[in-house]
């Protein structure tokens, strides 16, 4: 069964770490809301959400995607390159462990999640202002020896890879090419975002069903020619502190009635 690892709203949202857009005030009730929602639209796609408290110490860390990457046969816990973020990933450490073994990145390795595009035994990884080389060679020493095949991808202009590309399945990619190298991407069909949506990409495709940010309607068009269902969530309040649809959650596989 899928499992979505979620965590609670921090107090402190509105002192998260920017990178490329302006500072807003963020209104923390309404911030709290839209996660719940958030949280609803993942268990209504049949995932069972964990949800872990929030941290308020931490202003950054309901973006539980960037501190720990889980795959079928292991989770490895970053090192995040936003160094204010590096505690983050105690708590997720904790929840993850009963369902994998557990690695860890060291230093000078820099790499979060939100970097890491899976695709079947495909990696996509991002070189970005968030994830180095060294970042991208530990994970591939990790992964590769289970198979799986690491690529590298030049980011630019945003904060991760999946800031830029997500993958819509059947061999198709939601992307903006304006924000990365789309040469690593050769092989697939790519599906461009709305010239007036340049953050459209990051999506979340649940079996047939993509979740996606109700504020970009003119690339759900495009992905709903794809053949796709979509679900969209409300996230304008959480878009504040540079969240996007797949930050907030962890999903992967875990053995039936293993819960």
């Amino acid at each position: 069964m899928l499992v979505a690892l979620t965590r609670g709203v921090s107090p402190t949202l509105e002192t998260c770490e920017l990178t490329w857009i302006p500072r807003q005030t963020i209104d923390i009730a309404l911030a709290n809301e839209q996660h719940h929602q958030y949280e609803r639209a993942l268990a209504d796609l049949g995932l069972h959400v964990i949800s872990l408290p929030a941290e308020p110490e931490m202003p950054d860390a309901m973006f539980v995607e960037d501190p720990i990457l889980v795959l079928d046969e292991m989770a490895i816990v970053t090192r995040m390159g936003c160094e204010s973020r590096r505690k983050e990933h105690q708590s997720l450490a904790d929840a993850i462990r009963p369902f994998r073994a557990l690695s860890a990145l060291s230093a000078p390795a820099t790499l979060e999640g939100g970097d890491v595009m899976r695709i079947g035994r495909d990696l996509f990884v991002g070189l970005s202002s968030r994830t180095n080389e060294a970042g991208i060679s530990q994970l591939r020493a990790e992964a590769e020896p289970f198979g799986y095949r690491i690529h590298c991808v030049e980011v630019r202009g945003c904060l991760h890879l999946k800031s830029a590309c997500c993958s819509l399945g059947d061999g198709k990619i939601l992307v903006n090419t304006g924000w990365l190298d789309a040469g690593a991407l050769r092989g697939f069909q790519l599906i461009h975002v709305a010239e007036d949506e340049p953050g459209a990409a990051n999506v979340l495709l649940v079996g047939d069903t993509v979740l996606m940010p109700s504020c970009f309607s003119h690339t759900e068009e495009l992905v709903r020619r794809e053949g796709l269902n979509v679900r969209t969530v409300d996230i304008s309040e959480l878009i504040k502190a540079e969240a996007a649809i797949t930050c907030s959650s962890v999903v992967f596989e875990v053995p039936a009635g293993s819960l």
